[in-house]
């Protein structure tokens, strides 16, 4: 019995440390998280990152008006994401619904809810957020770069229709805008560019 508690101890141990050797340092986090930025904004962009539990936290304090987040290593392949600050509630507002166990239709729900009630500030002008992501992309932590990965622009506009922007709800050609989710707190307009030749 002793022997099998001291087997499954050092497993347990071992699976810890290896979990923990996947969590990338501050710096880096930090380079990797700008990607999605624009160029002129990642210097003095606030950046989210995640400790050696797992927890998103801080990694830096910004001067300017973006947030990133960098890749999360629990999960597969690659997305590093940045958004203007005036989003952040809505974003903030969703991971903690998350944290809760709440499904996606119930933080639309919610967040609806609290966007039509005002308790939910929304951004009171079109704001975007840039999205770097790959199901196959690969991060070179030598050279700081990413392959593999392909840009998405979302543009926030909250309630918007087709009627009041003009765009269609499906793209006219590849990589063409068209909102989604139109009428609601969530209304955006999606701009994905076809994917790069690598």
């Amino acid at each position: 019995m002793q022997q099998k508690l001291l087997f499954f101890l050092f497993f347990a141990c071992a699976a810890l440390l290896s979990c923990a050797q996947e969590i990338t340092n501050k710096d880096e986090q930090i380079g990797m998280a700008v990607l999605a930025a624009p160029e002129e904004t990642r210097a003095g962009a606030t950046v989210l990152g995640y400790d050696g539990e797992g927890n998103l936290i801080t990694l830096r304090e910004g001067t300017n008006e973006m947030i990133c987040i960098t890749d999360d290593p629990d999960k597969g392949g690659f997305q590093v994401v940045c958004y203007h600050k005036d989003l952040e509630p809505f974003m903030a507002r969703g991971r903690a619904l998350k944290a809760e166990g709440k499904n996606g239709s119930e933080v639309f729900e919610i967040r609806e809810n609290e966007a039509k009630a005002g308790t939910l500030k929304m951004p009171d002008q079109p704001t975007t957020l840039h999205v770097l992501s790959g199901s196959e992309a690969q991060y070179d932590h030598t050279t700081g770069t990413v392959s593999g990965a392909n840009y998405r622009y979302v543009v926030y506009i909250p309630f918007a229709t087709p009627e009041s922007t003009g765009l269609p709800t499906k793209p006219i050609v590849p990589g063409g805008p068209w909102i989604m989710d139109p009428g609601t707190h969530k209304a955006h307009i999606m701009i994905t560019p076809p994917p790069q030749a690598q």
